[in-house]
């Protein structure tokens, strides 16, 4: 049983000291491959890095993060998109809308989105969006370039039907699903089944963040998705081969990746 998870941050500080055994538990959970996505400018080169050391298992996207968007986001970027033109990435990614901790940067992370948003219809690569606290926001521009976008995954997705309703209308986007819908307090396991078709959703950890139950309080790591997977199984009622195939097809329609 393999699946892909699609939004690790395997090139951080917290995988620093032992990646090489977080990779090897990651394949011998059955994780068949690894989606890295950049954050801001540093984080390119360290996600290319840890792409070049695993290849053809870890594969690499890039963008600016809406958290680490500055006055300077026009430079960073410019030295970006150069970057996308001369390397092999499959996404555009990480980026998005945050609203959550601050709106200090409210109008240059819209612009900062937009651009990017521009750069996934030029060059067909997917969006890999983060969106807190900024749904309305986030599809309102998403809206400007709907019939040209080649499709994505809104990452993270925590949502409630009303929500999921509206992110599905974009028709070759996804729902990236992980740990929380583990969580006691989730709404995800009634959620999802009532309104997002199995073909919509793709597996995520976010690691090190947002570790499954039995996990949580630990470093998230892509071994820990079969928590996942068990109970997206039981929530759509199917078995957790079922989860696997169907969510490595999504994958694939999306990124063009395939097991």
């Amino acid at each position: 049983m393999n699946y892909i998870d699609t939004h690790c941050h395997l090139d951080g500080e917290e995988f620093r000291d032992d990646i090489d055994e977080v990779v090897q538990r990651a394949k011998d959970a059955g994780c068949a491959k690894i989606f890295v996505p950049a954050i801001d400018l540093p984080s390119c080169q360290t996600v290319m890095t840890v792409s070049q050391r695993y290849p053809d298992y870890a594969y690499p996207m890039l963008g600016l993060h809406p958290e680490e968007v500055r006055a300077d986001w026009r430079e960073v970027l410019t030295n970006i998109r150069q970057q996308l033109g001369t390397l092999s990435c499959i996404a555009i990614g990480e980026v998005g809308l945050d609203y959550y901790w601050s709106r200090e940067f409210e109008q240059e992370q819209r612009e900062a989105f937009e651009e990017q948003v521009r750069w996934s219809v030029e060059t067909r690569l997917p969006l890999m969006i983060h969106c807190r606290k900024a749904q309305n926001e986030m599809v309102a521009i998403l809206k400007r370039y709907a019939q040209e976008l080649p499709g994505g995954v809104f990452h993270c997705f925590t949502g409630n039907e009303q929500e999921a309703r509206q992110l599905l209308e974009f028709d070759r986007f996804v729902l990236g699903i992980g740990g929380v819908l583990t969580f006691k307090k989730s709404h995800l396991p009634e959620v999802l089944p009532a309104c997002v078709p199995l073909d919509r959703i793709v597996l995520e950890t976010d690691a090190p963040y947002m570790a499954p139950v039995p996990m949580r309080g630990k470093r998230n790591e892509p071994a820990f998705i079969r928590h996942v997977i068990t109970r997206m199984a039981e929530a759509y009622g199917v078995s957790e081969e079922d989860i696997c195939r169907q969510t490595n097809e999504n994958v694939g329609k999306v990124f063009g990746i395939y097991l």
